[in-house]
């Protein structure tokens, strides 16, 4: 049975122990997996299919390509596993890239938490201006955007202030939590906004007449607005870190928001006036649909979900390949942990091999394993035999 969720682990140096195994794995090598002899397929773009593609159908060239798709990125994934098992680390930024890196990401969080502040402050002032109900809904997404970054903000800081004995596995688990906060408090707005504009649909208090001056002012504000919004969720969007993702999926969505405010209180005012409150509901279900999504897909993260079988393809190859002295992989199971993975693996050793020996190849996987950015920890267990049942099987009546 083999089985498998993604971790992800900070890269630390192998062990002294880790590289004598390697070094005693780089002679004789006909034990070991590889595919050296396949060649990359042609087909390594699904080709355009025009009308099918917008449809969501396949023909059976797209099938044919991705298909081949798929089998040229296992390999890629068997290259890089290659390339640990030789090298004992995995190819990527040096410390000094990392550290760049996270300063960049501070200062994206930081130049957010600051735009959000001016763009609240521009947007009390045209709902002032307008006294429209989809602007102070638009200005009010505004004053939960300084909460959440709020949130998001100590939930990094928390993050990178470890403390091994009240949190001995860390504090990754912070992120997705940190990032289901303020998604709840987003889809809480968004049912707030409806129940306002149904009342005043059902009141009838909706009135619009704004000057020339006052129209400027709204048109200009919001434009405004939405423009820094646009360049701040690109901005942010170039990121890999969850919470920038985060902050630039808020940008994203009050770019939208600030939108449907802005052609909402023109409609209102040059056609009619429940437009407005109309404008707030449609903002509103967008808001509740779009944090709804997001909050599915951290719950997710936290619950354990399997990784994908192409990644425990890629974990499977690389402990077969780990040490000649591996007779069977009996399990290779990875679940989401928090934003990462924990692994577990179980391998066969020979019965009479001495135990300072199974525990070095069993140490030095384990090693190996956390250097994948996938993975935060990954557990070890070795056995003589495969024929009883799973470790921790789950037993419910």
């Amino acid at each position: 049975m083999v089985e498998t969720t993604l971790p992800v682990n900070d890269g630390d140096d192998a062990s002294d122990e880790c590289l004598l195994l390697l070094e005693s794995n780089s002679g004789d090598r006909s034990w070991m997996l590889n595919f050296d002899g396949f060649q990359f397929s042609e087909y390594k773009e699904k080709p355009p299919r025009g009308l099918h593609d917008c449809l969501g159908v396949l023909g059976p060239e797209d099938n044919v390509a991705e298909y081949y798709q798929q089998q040229v990125e296992m390999l890629e994934g068997f290259t890089e596993m290659d390339a640990l098992t030789e090298r004992g680390f995995v190819p990527g930024m040096s410390k000094e890239e990392k550290e760049k890196l996270a300063k960049s990401e501070t200062f994206a969080i930081r130049i957010s938490n600051v735009a959000n502040m001016i763009l609240f402050a521009a947007k009390v002032y045209a709902s002032v201006k307008s006294g429209s109900l989809a602007i102070v809904a638009s200005t009010l997404d505004s004053l939960l955007d300084l909460l959440s970054g709020f949130i998001l903000w100590f939930t990094a800081f928390s993050m990178q202030t470890p403390s091994p004995y009240q949190y001995p596995i860390g504090k990754k688990r912070m992120q997705p939590l940190g990032i289901l906060v303020f998604a709840s408090v987003m889809a809480t707005l968004g049912l707030q906004i409806i129940l306002e504009s149904v009342r005043s649909l059902v009141s009838n208090d909706s009135e619009f007449n704004l000057t020339k001056e006052q129209e400027q002012w709204v048109v200009g504000i919001m434009l405004s607005v939405t423009m820094v919004k646009l360049c701040l969720a690109i901005y942010c969007r170039s990121f890999k870190n969850e919470i920038v993702k985060a902050y630039a999926q808020d940008h994203f969505f009050d770019v939208i928001t600030n939108m449907i405010g802005l052609i909402a209180v023109i409609l209102a005012n040059y056609i009619s006036d429940w437009m407005d409150p109309v404008g707030a509901i449609i903002l509103a279900l967008y808001t509740i649909r779009t944090w709804s999504l997001t909050v599915l897909e951290n719950v997710n993260s936290l619950v354990g979900k399997s990784a994908t079988p192409e990644f425990l393809q890629k974990l499977t190859y690389l402990c077969w390949n780990h040490h000649k002295a591996v007779r069977h992989i009996d399990t290779v199971r990875a679940y989401t942990f928090g934003s990462h993975y924990f692994v577990e693996v179980d391998i066969v050793l020979p019965a009479d091999m001495p135990l300072q020996e199974a525990h070095d190849i069993g140490e030095s996987l384990q090693e190996k394993l956390e250097l994948l950015p996938e993975i935060e920890r990954a557990f070890v267990h070795l056995d003589y035999e495969y024929s009883h049942k799973p470790e921790h099987a789950q037993t419910h009546l």
